[in-house]
Order: structure tokens, then sequence, then C-alpha cells
């Protein structure tokens, strides 16, 4: 589906998605501050900010997947997957771990994650929309 878009759509669309991310995070951040344990709305923020750090990585390594010139599709899928899977590893650790020393700074993170899928889906779904949806 996305493959289908013009060159130019997808670093609009990854830098709309960061900044309406930081945008509802920090809108996530003042309700929880107001709703929930300070340490929930520290996770929100945390949250949101792994999200946009874990895209920053995976643009940059699929960046350099491309510059290594003519290679299968397999072998595309395996570098693209071994790294991205070591960082779901990595946060689910780190999240665990906020979990295990305190739960609202766990749950925090892990409702930033989820703000930032959120807004990631929304900003595709209307990119898609705009290019006359799917065929």
């Amino acid at each position: 589906m996305l493959e289908n878009l013009p060159a130019q759509t997808l670093p609009r669309l990854l830098r709309r998605t960061t900044l309406s991310a930081i945008l509802v995070g920090f809108v996530g951040f003042l309700v929880a501050a107001f709703l929930a344990p300070p340490l929930a709305a520290l996770g929100v923020a945390l949250g949101v900010a792994l999200a946009v750090i874990n895209l920053r990585f995976l643009d940059r390594q699929a960046a350099r997947v491309e510059l290594k010139g003519e290679q299968s599709n397999k072998a595309v899928r395996r570098q693209l997957g071994g790294k991205t899977a070591s960082r779901l590893v990595v946060m689910t650790i780190v999240i665990l771990g906020a979990v295990w020393l305190s739960a609202p700074l766990g749950i925090g993170i892990v409702s930033g994650l989820v703000l930032y899928q959120i807004v990631f889906v929304m900003n595709v779904l209307r990119v898609v929309a705009d290019k006359g949806g799917i065929e």
C-alpha cells in the first residue's frame, strides 16, 4: 500500500507523525498529571519519546539497507527483522523493568507507546485517503 506512494510522501508522513505524537504526548502528559500519579505522566512522556526514538532508528536502519545495492527481499527482511526484533526485546525489558519498579510509570510508558501508534495509524490513513485510498 505505502510502496505505491510518491517518494517524498514517507518523510513528510514521518515528520507529521513525530510532531503530532509529541503534541498528543504533551496533552497525554497533562491529562495524566491531573488524573493519575505523577510517575504515570512521566511514563506517558517517556513512552512517546521511546516510540519516536524507535522510529528514528528504524528510518536510519532502512536507509542503510537500501545503500547496499541490489539484494533479495529475503535478505532485506532478515536484516531489518533481526534488528527490529532486538529493539522490541530491549523496549519490552525496559517496560517490564519500569512496571516492576513502579506500576504507574510502566503503565504510563505503555500508554505513551499506544498514543504514538494511534497517531501513526491515523496519519497513514490520512495519507492513503488523500492519495485515492486502497486499490
